[in-house]
Protein backbone atom coordinates (compact mmCIF):
# COMPACT_ATOMS: atom_id res chain seq x y z
CA UNK A 1 0.00 0.00 0.00
CA UNK A 2 1.43 3.39 -0.98
CA UNK A 3 1.69 6.00 1.74
CA UNK A 4 -0.24 9.10 0.67
CA UNK A 5 1.41 11.77 2.81
CA UNK A 6 4.95 11.85 1.34
CA UNK A 7 3.55 12.21 -2.17
CA UNK A 8 1.22 15.05 -1.20
CA UNK A 9 4.19 16.71 0.49
CA UNK A 10 6.19 16.30 -2.72
CA UNK A 11 3.38 17.95 -4.67
CA UNK A 12 3.06 20.64 -2.02
CA UNK A 13 -0.67 20.11 -1.46
CA UNK A 14 -2.91 19.35 1.53
CA UNK A 15 -5.69 17.37 -0.14
CA UNK A 16 -5.34 14.35 -2.48
CA UNK A 17 -7.38 16.20 -5.12
CA UNK A 18 -5.94 17.19 -8.51
CA UNK A 19 -7.76 19.17 -11.17
CA UNK A 20 -7.49 17.47 -14.57
CA UNK A 21 -5.66 19.78 -17.01
CA UNK A 22 -8.57 19.99 -19.50
CA UNK A 23 -6.96 22.08 -22.24
CA UNK A 24 -9.44 24.68 -23.41
CA UNK A 25 -11.61 24.40 -20.27
CA UNK A 26 -9.24 24.80 -17.31
CA UNK A 27 -8.35 28.48 -16.82
CA UNK A 28 -5.84 30.25 -14.59
CA UNK A 29 -8.79 31.19 -12.38
CA UNK A 30 -9.93 27.56 -12.06
CA UNK A 31 -6.42 26.21 -11.46
CA UNK A 32 -5.68 28.88 -8.84
CA UNK A 33 -8.98 28.30 -7.05
CA UNK A 34 -8.30 24.56 -6.72
CA UNK A 35 -4.75 25.18 -5.53
CA UNK A 36 -5.85 27.82 -3.04
CA UNK A 37 -8.42 25.37 -1.67
CA UNK A 38 -5.70 22.81 -0.88
CA UNK A 39 -5.69 20.70 -4.04
CA UNK A 40 -3.49 20.84 -7.12
CA UNK A 41 -4.74 23.07 -9.92
CA UNK A 42 -3.77 22.21 -13.48
CA UNK A 43 -3.53 23.85 -16.88
CA UNK A 44 -3.42 21.98 -20.18
CA UNK A 45 -1.16 23.88 -22.59
CA UNK A 46 -1.04 21.26 -25.36
CA UNK A 47 -2.78 23.39 -28.02
CA UNK A 48 -1.23 26.68 -26.82
CA UNK A 49 1.68 28.60 -28.28
CA UNK A 50 4.69 29.08 -26.03
CA UNK A 51 3.69 32.70 -25.42
CA UNK A 52 0.10 31.74 -24.60
CA UNK A 53 1.38 29.10 -22.18
CA UNK A 54 3.70 31.62 -20.53
CA UNK A 55 0.81 34.04 -20.06
CA UNK A 56 -1.37 31.31 -18.51
CA UNK A 57 1.36 30.38 -16.03
CA UNK A 58 1.98 34.01 -15.11
CA UNK A 59 -1.76 34.69 -14.74
CA UNK A 60 -2.10 31.69 -12.43
CA UNK A 61 0.85 32.82 -10.34
CA UNK A 62 -0.82 36.20 -9.92
CA UNK A 63 -3.81 34.39 -8.37
CA UNK A 64 -2.05 31.85 -6.14
CA UNK A 65 1.27 31.25 -4.40
CA UNK A 66 0.47 27.53 -4.21
CA UNK A 67 1.78 24.79 -6.53
CA UNK A 68 -0.02 23.96 -9.78
CA UNK A 69 0.50 21.54 -12.67
CA UNK A 70 1.31 22.27 -16.32
CA UNK A 71 0.32 19.49 -18.72
CA UNK A 72 2.04 18.78 -22.05
CA UNK A 73 0.86 16.74 -25.04
CA UNK A 74 3.71 14.37 -25.97
CA UNK A 75 2.15 12.65 -28.98
CA UNK A 76 4.14 11.51 -31.98
CA UNK A 77 4.44 14.49 -34.35
CA UNK A 78 1.60 14.79 -36.87
CA UNK A 79 2.04 12.80 -40.09
CA UNK A 80 0.19 14.49 -42.97
CA UNK A 81 -1.49 12.10 -45.40
CA UNK A 82 -3.22 14.00 -48.20
CA UNK A 83 -5.25 11.02 -49.44
CA UNK A 84 -6.49 10.09 -45.97
CA UNK A 85 -7.34 13.71 -45.20
CA UNK A 86 -9.22 14.09 -48.50
CA UNK A 87 -11.30 10.99 -47.74
CA UNK A 88 -12.12 12.33 -44.29
CA UNK A 89 -13.15 15.74 -45.63
CA UNK A 90 -15.31 14.02 -48.24
CA UNK A 91 -16.96 12.03 -45.45
CA UNK A 92 -17.65 15.22 -43.47
CA UNK A 93 -18.98 17.08 -46.53
CA UNK A 94 -22.67 16.38 -45.71
CA UNK A 95 -22.20 18.03 -42.31
CA UNK A 96 -20.67 21.11 -43.90
CA UNK A 97 -23.57 21.09 -46.40
CA UNK A 98 -26.03 21.18 -43.49
CA UNK A 99 -24.68 24.53 -42.36
CA UNK A 100 -24.30 25.91 -45.88
CA UNK A 101 -20.52 25.86 -45.91
CA UNK A 102 -18.21 24.10 -48.38
CA UNK A 103 -15.76 21.73 -46.69
CA UNK A 104 -12.20 23.03 -46.46
CA UNK A 105 -9.92 22.04 -49.33
CA UNK A 106 -7.24 20.91 -46.87
CA UNK A 107 -6.61 20.58 -43.13
CA UNK A 108 -3.46 20.74 -41.06
CA UNK A 109 -2.14 20.22 -37.54
CA UNK A 110 -3.05 23.24 -35.46
CA UNK A 111 -0.29 22.75 -32.89
CA UNK A 112 3.01 20.97 -32.32
CA UNK A 113 3.73 18.08 -30.03
CA UNK A 114 5.77 19.06 -27.00
CA UNK A 115 8.39 16.50 -28.03
CA UNK A 116 9.39 18.72 -30.98
CA UNK A 117 9.12 22.09 -29.23
CA UNK A 118 12.44 23.22 -27.76
CA UNK A 119 11.12 26.68 -26.91
CA UNK A 120 8.40 25.19 -24.73
CA UNK A 121 10.90 23.35 -22.54
CA UNK A 122 13.12 26.42 -22.37
CA UNK A 123 10.14 28.39 -21.08
CA UNK A 124 9.31 25.74 -18.47
CA UNK A 125 12.89 25.64 -17.25
CA UNK A 126 12.80 29.41 -16.94
CA UNK A 127 9.46 29.65 -15.08
CA UNK A 128 9.79 26.38 -13.16
CA UNK A 129 6.19 25.46 -12.33
CA UNK A 130 5.98 23.15 -9.34
CA UNK A 131 4.56 20.24 -11.34
CA UNK A 132 4.71 19.27 -15.03
CA UNK A 133 2.73 16.32 -16.41
CA UNK A 134 2.84 14.43 -19.71
CA UNK A 135 -0.03 13.01 -21.77
CA UNK A 136 0.14 10.67 -24.82
CA UNK A 137 3.70 9.62 -23.99
CA UNK A 138 6.96 10.98 -22.65
CA UNK A 139 9.54 13.53 -23.80
CA UNK A 140 13.20 12.65 -24.32
CA UNK A 141 15.22 11.46 -21.32
CA UNK A 142 17.41 14.57 -21.31
CA UNK A 143 14.34 16.79 -21.02
CA UNK A 144 12.97 14.75 -18.13
CA UNK A 145 16.35 15.06 -16.40
CA UNK A 146 16.52 18.81 -16.99
CA UNK A 147 13.05 19.38 -15.56
CA UNK A 148 13.83 17.28 -12.49
CA UNK A 149 17.15 19.05 -11.96
CA UNK A 150 15.13 22.28 -11.96
CA UNK A 151 13.18 20.91 -9.00
CA UNK A 152 9.99 20.19 -10.92
CA UNK A 153 7.83 17.22 -9.88
CA UNK A 154 6.88 15.12 -12.91
CA UNK A 155 3.72 13.09 -13.58
CA UNK A 156 2.62 11.09 -16.63
CA UNK A 157 -0.57 9.39 -17.76
CA UNK A 158 -0.81 5.62 -18.20
CA UNK A 159 -3.79 3.63 -19.47
CA UNK A 160 -2.20 0.22 -18.90
CA UNK A 161 0.61 -1.51 -17.03
CA UNK A 162 3.05 -1.42 -19.96
CA UNK A 163 2.82 2.39 -20.19
CA UNK A 164 3.17 2.64 -16.42
CA UNK A 165 6.38 0.62 -16.50
CA UNK A 166 7.81 2.94 -19.18
CA UNK A 167 6.92 5.89 -16.96
CA UNK A 168 8.60 4.27 -13.98
CA UNK A 169 11.72 3.42 -16.00
CA UNK A 170 11.93 7.04 -17.15
CA UNK A 171 12.25 8.25 -13.56
CA UNK A 172 8.92 10.11 -13.40
CA UNK A 173 7.63 10.89 -9.89
CA UNK A 174 4.02 9.68 -10.19
CA UNK A 175 1.56 7.95 -12.53
CA UNK A 176 -1.88 9.22 -13.50
CA UNK A 177 -3.91 6.03 -13.95
CA UNK A 178 -6.50 7.02 -16.56
CA UNK A 179 -9.43 4.63 -16.68
CA UNK A 180 -11.79 4.20 -19.60
CA UNK A 181 -14.45 6.26 -17.77
CA UNK A 182 -12.41 9.46 -18.13
CA UNK A 183 -13.55 12.36 -20.27
CA UNK A 184 -11.36 14.04 -22.85
CA UNK A 185 -8.41 12.53 -24.65
CA UNK A 186 -7.30 9.05 -23.75
CA UNK A 187 -3.61 9.15 -22.90
CA UNK A 188 -2.56 6.04 -24.82
CA UNK A 189 1.04 6.16 -25.97
CA UNK A 190 0.26 4.38 -29.26
CA UNK A 191 -3.29 4.89 -30.57
CA UNK A 192 -2.76 2.08 -33.10
CA UNK A 193 -2.12 -0.50 -30.37
CA UNK A 194 -4.84 -2.67 -28.82
CA UNK A 195 -6.49 -0.89 -25.90
CA UNK A 196 -7.77 -3.12 -23.09
CA UNK A 197 -9.90 -0.14 -21.94
CA UNK A 198 -9.33 -0.86 -18.26
CA UNK A 199 -11.58 0.73 -15.67
CA UNK A 200 -10.04 3.21 -13.25
CA UNK A 201 -10.46 0.79 -10.34
CA UNK A 202 -8.78 -2.13 -12.11
CA UNK A 203 -5.97 0.06 -13.44
CA UNK A 204 -5.26 1.62 -10.05
CA UNK A 205 -4.99 -1.80 -8.43
CA UNK A 206 -2.70 -3.11 -11.17
CA UNK A 207 -0.36 -0.13 -10.89
CA UNK A 208 -0.34 -0.17 -7.09
CA UNK A 209 0.56 -3.86 -7.14
CA UNK A 210 3.11 -3.80 -9.96
CA UNK A 211 4.88 -0.43 -9.77
CA UNK A 212 6.62 1.41 -6.95
CA UNK A 213 5.39 4.90 -7.90
CA UNK A 214 2.50 6.84 -6.34
CA UNK A 215 -0.66 6.32 -8.38
CA UNK A 216 -3.28 8.99 -9.11
CA UNK A 217 -6.70 7.57 -9.99
CA UNK A 218 -8.42 9.38 -12.88
CA UNK A 219 -11.73 8.66 -14.60
CA UNK A 220 -15.32 8.65 -13.36
CA UNK A 221 -14.53 10.25 -9.98
CA UNK A 222 -17.15 12.89 -9.23
CA UNK A 223 -17.63 13.03 -5.46
CA UNK A 224 -15.99 12.27 -2.11
CA UNK A 225 -17.26 8.71 -2.14
CA UNK A 226 -15.41 8.14 -5.40
CA UNK A 227 -12.28 9.68 -3.92
CA UNK A 228 -12.48 7.39 -0.90
CA UNK A 229 -12.92 4.35 -3.12
CA UNK A 230 -9.77 5.17 -5.10
CA UNK A 231 -7.74 5.87 -1.96
CA UNK A 232 -8.96 2.57 -0.48
CA UNK A 233 -7.69 0.83 -3.63
CA UNK A 234 -4.23 2.27 -2.96
CA UNK A 235 -4.22 5.49 -4.96
CA UNK A 236 -2.15 8.30 -3.43
CA UNK A 237 -4.45 10.94 -4.92
CA UNK A 238 -7.22 11.39 -7.48
CA UNK A 239 -7.67 13.57 -10.57
CA UNK A 240 -11.09 15.01 -11.45
CA UNK A 241 -12.01 16.84 -14.63
CA UNK A 242 -15.68 16.59 -15.54
CA UNK A 243 -16.57 17.40 -11.91
CA UNK A 244 -15.12 20.91 -12.39
CA UNK A 245 -16.57 21.84 -15.81
CA UNK A 246 -19.65 23.54 -14.33
CA UNK A 247 -17.57 25.70 -11.98
CA UNK A 248 -17.95 29.40 -12.88
CA UNK A 249 -14.15 29.61 -13.19
CA UNK A 250 -14.03 27.16 -16.12
CA UNK A 251 -14.16 28.49 -19.69
CA UNK A 252 -16.93 26.08 -20.77
CA UNK A 253 -19.47 28.05 -22.81
CA UNK A 254 -23.21 28.13 -22.12
CA UNK A 255 -24.02 25.40 -24.67
CA UNK A 256 -21.47 23.06 -23.05
CA UNK A 257 -22.87 23.80 -19.57
CA UNK A 258 -26.46 23.29 -20.70
CA UNK A 259 -25.58 19.95 -22.31
CA UNK A 260 -23.81 18.79 -19.14
CA UNK A 261 -26.91 19.63 -17.09
CA UNK A 262 -29.28 17.88 -19.51
CA UNK A 263 -30.12 14.28 -20.37
CA UNK A 264 -27.28 14.39 -22.92
CA UNK A 265 -24.78 14.02 -20.09
CA UNK A 266 -25.85 10.39 -19.68
CA UNK A 267 -24.57 9.43 -23.14
CA UNK A 268 -20.84 9.76 -23.79
CA UNK A 269 -18.75 8.12 -26.47
CA UNK A 270 -15.07 7.34 -26.91
CA UNK A 271 -14.31 8.52 -30.43
CA UNK A 272 -11.46 9.57 -32.71
CA UNK A 273 -13.84 11.39 -35.05
CA UNK A 274 -13.30 14.83 -33.53
CA UNK A 275 -9.53 15.02 -33.20
CA UNK A 276 -8.03 11.89 -34.73
CA UNK A 277 -7.26 10.36 -31.32
CA UNK A 278 -9.63 8.52 -28.95
CA UNK A 279 -11.40 10.95 -26.62
CA UNK A 280 -14.62 10.73 -24.60
CA UNK A 281 -17.30 13.36 -25.01
CA UNK A 282 -21.05 13.79 -25.04
CA UNK A 283 -22.59 12.18 -28.10
CA UNK A 284 -23.31 14.65 -30.91
CA UNK A 285 -23.77 14.84 -34.69
CA UNK A 286 -20.11 14.72 -35.66
CA UNK A 287 -19.47 11.68 -33.44
CA UNK A 288 -22.53 9.83 -34.77
CA UNK A 289 -21.59 10.65 -38.35
CA UNK A 290 -17.87 9.98 -37.99
CA UNK A 291 -18.36 6.66 -36.19
CA UNK A 292 -21.14 5.33 -38.43
CA UNK A 293 -20.61 1.97 -40.11
CA UNK A 294 -18.53 2.26 -43.26
CA UNK A 295 -16.87 5.52 -42.23
CA UNK A 296 -13.24 5.97 -43.32
CA UNK A 297 -10.61 6.38 -40.59
CA UNK A 298 -10.33 9.97 -39.43
CA UNK A 299 -7.36 12.09 -40.43
CA UNK A 300 -4.45 11.79 -38.03
CA UNK A 301 -4.16 13.68 -34.74
CA UNK A 302 -4.40 16.64 -34.46
CA UNK A 303 -5.07 17.20 -38.16
CA UNK A 304 -8.65 15.88 -37.91
CA UNK A 305 -9.26 18.45 -35.18
CA UNK A 306 -8.83 21.22 -37.75
CA UNK A 307 -11.87 19.99 -39.69
CA UNK A 308 -13.99 19.59 -36.55
CA UNK A 309 -13.05 23.03 -35.27
CA UNK A 310 -13.86 24.69 -38.60
CA UNK A 311 -17.21 22.89 -38.72
CA UNK A 312 -18.07 23.86 -35.15
CA UNK A 313 -16.95 27.48 -35.60
CA UNK A 314 -19.24 27.95 -38.58
CA UNK A 315 -22.18 26.11 -37.01
CA UNK A 316 -21.92 27.91 -33.67
CA UNK A 317 -22.23 31.26 -35.45
CA UNK A 318 -25.68 30.01 -36.48
CA UNK A 319 -26.49 28.98 -32.91
CA UNK A 320 -25.89 25.32 -33.75
CA UNK A 321 -23.70 23.51 -31.20
CA UNK A 322 -24.20 19.97 -32.53
CA UNK A 323 -20.56 19.73 -33.68
CA UNK A 324 -18.74 20.98 -30.57
CA UNK A 325 -16.15 18.93 -28.70
CA UNK A 326 -17.96 18.72 -25.37
CA UNK A 327 -15.60 16.39 -23.53
CA UNK A 328 -17.07 14.60 -20.52
CA UNK A 329 -16.51 11.38 -18.60
CA UNK A 330 -19.03 8.67 -17.77
CA UNK A 331 -19.74 10.33 -14.42
CA UNK A 332 -21.07 13.44 -16.18
CA UNK A 333 -24.63 13.19 -14.79
CA UNK A 334 -23.12 13.65 -11.31
CA UNK A 335 -21.61 17.06 -12.14
CA UNK A 336 -22.46 19.89 -9.75
CA UNK A 337 -22.55 23.62 -10.38
CA UNK A 338 -20.44 25.08 -7.58
CA UNK A 339 -17.57 27.56 -7.30
CA UNK A 340 -14.30 25.61 -7.48
CA UNK A 341 -13.21 26.31 -3.90
CA UNK A 342 -16.62 25.27 -2.59
CA UNK A 343 -16.53 22.10 -4.70
CA UNK A 344 -13.08 21.17 -3.34
CA UNK A 345 -14.35 21.73 0.20
CA UNK A 346 -17.45 19.62 -0.49
CA UNK A 347 -15.32 16.84 -2.02
CA UNK A 348 -13.04 16.82 1.04
CA UNK A 349 -16.00 16.71 3.44
CA UNK A 350 -17.61 13.84 1.52
CA UNK A 351 -14.34 11.94 1.31
CA UNK A 352 -13.64 12.26 5.03
CA UNK A 353 -17.20 11.36 5.92
CA UNK A 354 -17.55 8.56 3.41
Amino acid sequence: MHNTSPFLTRLGIQLPIILAPMAGVATPELAAAVSNAGGLGSLGIGPSTVEQARQMIEQTRALTDKPFNINLFCHAPAQPDAAREARWLQHLAPLFDEIGMPPPSSIKAGYQSAVENDQLFDMLLELRPAVVSFHFGLPAAERIQALQEAGICLLATATNLEEARLIEQAGIDGIVAQGIEAGGHRGVFDPAADDEQLSTAVLVRLLVQHTSLPVIGAGGIMDGQGIRAMLDLGAAAVQLGTAFILCPESSANSAYRQALQSERAATTRLTASLSGRPARGMLNRIISHGDAAGSPPPAGYPIAYDAAKQLNAAASQQGNHDFAAQWAGQGAPLARELPAAELVQRLAEEWRGA
